[in-house]
């Protein structure tokens, strides 16, 4: 099966370029996700897009993109102008800038992608790229543009390939400063919790990222489909008159002779 790629163009290092994908290094596919339904009849629940003013639905060849220009005033772009304005980045990752990957605080880090040679064909130059990054002991910085916005990324050898990390926006991390600034400074610490945080040191395992509470669901789905399997249906009560007996009834009456 071939692999789905979340982006396809360039990677380029000085004058050597090859063609690459990039693939999500996450995923969320396991997660267990609910979906809205009607509890009365048990069908699904749609969303759709109203107009605010009409109260109409809008159909989606009709949706397009707005900026709030002036309170509920908007300039609305077409897909084509959105594209009149791409920049080289869409395409191509030029890696133009080193820098040692400890540099960069943990929470500038968004998500990560790998990074995959994009043909037979340019396996030779991706692995050109990526064992002198792995020499070179640096991380590399580009530009990339991801659903019509530039971001920052960084590259560094992982394995066989090579990992990519979309960096947060400037205006998204909030200034540590602004919150730390009234807290105490800092004092010698205790020793007895020096030995406390000793006394637990381990090893890395995924065990400790696991979800207990989305395989409580899961066990919790489980048994209501073996309990709905087991259900059989009630038989009416006495009280309760059958249709077909009531027709048979009524069909009875209606063939005796009237006098």
């Amino acid at each position: 099966m071939a692999r789905q790629y979340f982006w396809k163009g360039y990677l380029k290092l000085s004058l050597v370029t090859c063609p690459v994908t990039m693939v999500p290094a996450i995923s969320e596919s396991a997660a267990v996700r609910f979906k809205m339904v009607n509890g009365v009849t048990g069908n699904p629940v749609e969303s759709r897009y109203i107009d605010a003013v009409t109260g109409q639905p809008v159909p989606p060849d009709q949706q397009v993109k707005g900026y709030e220009r002036a309170e509920d005033q908007y300039v609305t772009l077409e897909d084509e102008e959105f594209e009149a304005v791409a920049l080289e980045s869409t395409r191509t990752i030029e890696v133009d800038r080193f820098i040692p990957a400890a540099d960069i605080a943990w929470i500038w880090y968004d998500t990560p992608h790998y990074l995959l040679p994009g043909d037979k064909v340019g396996l030779e130059a991706f692995a050109v790229i990526r064992e002198a990054m792995r020499q070179s002991g640096l991380a590399g910085i580009s530009r990339l543009v991801l659903q019509r916005r530039e971001r920052a990324v960084l590259l560094e050898p992982r394995g066989k390939g090579l990992l990519l990390w979309t960096l947060r926006y400037g205006d998204e991390v909030r200034p540590e400063q602004d919150y730390f600034a009234g807290l105490p400074e800092p004092a010698d610490p205790d020793p007895q919790i020096i030995a406390a945080i000793e006394r637990r040191i381990g090893k890395w395992s995924a065990k400790w990222v696991e979800d207990p509470v989305q395989k409580a669901l899961l066990e919790l789905v489980e048994n209501k489909k073996k309990a709905r399997r087991r259900r059989k249906p009630e038989r009416p009560s006495g009280n309760v008159v059958s249709i077909v007996d009531a027709l048979r009834r009524s069909l009875r009456e209606s063939r005796k002779p009237k006098h």
